[in-house]
């Protein structure tokens, strides 16, 4: 469009339209280049998804300790969510939050966006844009006829507030006897702290994740100068009231004749390392997980979760968490189980083990997604069917388990360890696809112990998901200050975990179970567990209201 200047018209007419020419057609170029920028923030965020997908797999090829894979999923995460954050600062289309989930398949969105989901007992506040009594054309009466309704999700900010406990003192006129009520108990005692402020620093650290000298700065935002040391003492001393509860959760939960068992890895500092100028006083200990799930099966005893701390991985901290415990145990392969499952003078196994199907397909697709075997195709997809049979009977009684599992089940199964024999024939013995087929063929017994048994689950899968919180956690603080504090943390997972299994919302929860544990009987313990608690309205929580 562009033309020489010695070229350009003398009439203003034809200036005008060339000049209106040029402003379209840099408008058209701003537009393309717009819309290639935006093309090109798709791309990038694209490749930072399949990068992290990557790290994912590889951390899963590669095994649970390598940190340096682990560190870069980290990393990739908080990357792709600030590109998602600035392709949607930039994104003009008008947003369209349905009511159903958004399709994977969609690959041209650049975020996936849902209708938040609230809760029916969530607070709801009606406001009224009433139009008036008369028609604004003609002066007539109005009718209503209906109404339209719509939803704007908003949060009341938390605020901290002064309760003063005034206690009226009064003397009787004829004896002169001075009478007053005495101090309401505290959950620490001689301190500042409310229940509820304690239950949120409690919850915020250990299930939120969120340092205390993070919590201070919250704290001072909100016009209260709370001191790390302070915030330190009262976690100590809030987990201190609550050791006589979580002792019962342990007890509980631990007496059950089927767990499910699981641990992963938690830097702690060692401080004594340093001294010794052996590394950089980090060591790795383990956090262990044990679940009693009986949802699965309609069982009469509610979920709950027991987390322990061990300083290594050796067997002796696991003999020890399981010294008491007897019935079926579902966990992986880890050799320190193995004196667990050994029989006994009698000739019968204190512990049965039961083997997780995840666990050996996660070890067939790995092989699959490295080199596309067919074999380890056909392994996925013959696991595949037992997972859909147990997709229907989720949730049935124990009987009816067992009976469609020996009907359905148990004749793949028995195909699937004869065809995994053959393929032993067939394929290199030193390569991982060997290593998964002798895995499961070694271990047949223990795989095949749901047969048997309606209770027994097909995979270990409870106990992986109650591990999560460790990996959560990870991304907020790099290691525990030392042992006992990864104690601590183990003590505090075990009855916010165990509450949110039991559908409480944990803040609720241990604000309510601090404000009035001091006053309950001791031989009445068990009333306030998770599984048998009910809220009580204190006369300190009438006050605060």
């Amino acid at each position: 469009m562009s033309k020489p200047t010695e070229n350009l018209p003398d009439d203003p007419a034809e200036l005008r339209a060339m000049i209106a020419a040029l402003q379209a057609e840099n408008a058209q170029i701003a537009a393309e280049n717009a819309k290639m920028s935006a093309t090109l923030r798709v791309h990038d965020q694209l490749v930072q998804a399949l990068r992290l997908r990557i790290a994912k797999l590889q951390k899963l090829a590669f095994g649970k300790s390598s940190e340096k894979i682990e560190r870069e999923i980290e990393q990739l995460e908080l990357a792709l969510e600030d590109l998602l954050v600035a392709v949607a600062e930039d994104d003009e289309a008008l947003i369209d939050e349905g009511p159903d989930e958004p399709s994977p398949d969609a690959a041209d969105a650049p975020a996936l966006r849902r209708r938040p989901r609230v809760s029916d007992a969530t607070p709801r506040e009606r406001r009224e844009l009433d139009p008036g009594a008369c028609c604004p054309d003609c002066g007539g009466d109005l009718r209503v006829v209906g109404e339209d309704v719509s939803e704007l999700l908003d949060m009341i900010a938390a605020q901290m507030k002064v309760i003063q406990i005034a206690r009226i003192k009064k003397s009787c006129r004829r004896c002169e006897r001075m009478v007053q009520e005495p101090a309401p108990s505290r959950p620490i005692p001689g301190s500042m702290a409310g229940p509820n402020l304690l239950a949120h620093v409690l919850v915020s650290k250990f299930d939120d994740h969120l340092p205390l000298y993070r919590q201070h700065e919250i704290f001072a935002r909100m016009g209260a100068d709370i001191p790390e040391s302070t915030l330190v003492g009262w976690c100590g001393r809030a987990m201190k009231t609550l050791q006589p509860l979580i002792a019962r959760i342990e007890a509980d939960i631990m007496a059950s004749d089927l767990l499910h068992a699981d641990d992963t890895p938690i830097r702690v500092l060692d401080r004594s390392m340093r001294d010794k100028g052996l590394g950089k006083g980090v060591k790795q200990g383990r956090i262990w997980a044990y679940v009693r799930d009986q949802r699965p099966w309609a069982g009469a005893s509610p979920p709950g979760a027991v987390y322990r701390f061990a300083p290594d991985w050796k067997e002796e901290h696991v003999l020890s968490h399981l010294a008491n415990a007897r019935g079926i145990l579902q966990a992986d392969g880890y050799t320190g189980y193995a004196k667990l499952y050994a029989p006994e003078p009698g000739g019968t196994p204190r512990l049965r083990e039961a083997a997780c199907w995840a666990h050996l397909r996660r070890d067939f697709h790995d092989f699959w997604t490295s080199t596309k075997s067919e074999i380890a195709r056909e392994a996925l997809d013959r696991i595949g069917k037992f997972y859909d049979i147990e997709r229907d009977i989720n949730g049935q009684s124990a009987d009816v388990r067992h009976a469609t599992r020996q009907k359905l089940t148990q004749p793949k199964v028995t195909a699937f360890f004869a065809w995994s024999e053959q393929q032993l024939l067939r394929i290199p013995g030193k390569s991982d696809l060997a290593k998964a087929f002798r895995y499961g063929l070694t271990r047949q017994e223990a795989f095949s112990l749901f047969l048997s048994d309606g209770r027994v689950a097909i995979d270990n899968n409870p106990a992986e998901r109650a591990l999560r919180p460790i990996g959560i956690g990870r991304k907020n603080w790099l290691f525990a200050g030392a042992d006992t504090g990864a104690e601590t943390l183990a003590r505090a997972m075990t009855v916010i975990e165990t509450a949110k299994l039991n559908g409480l919302d944990p803040l609720a929860y241990l604000a309510d179970i601090l404000d009035r544990i001091h006053d309950h009987k001791i031989n009445r313990l068990d009333e306030l567990l998770p599984w048998n608690w009910s809220p009580v309205a204190s006369a300190m929580s009438k006050q605060a209201a």
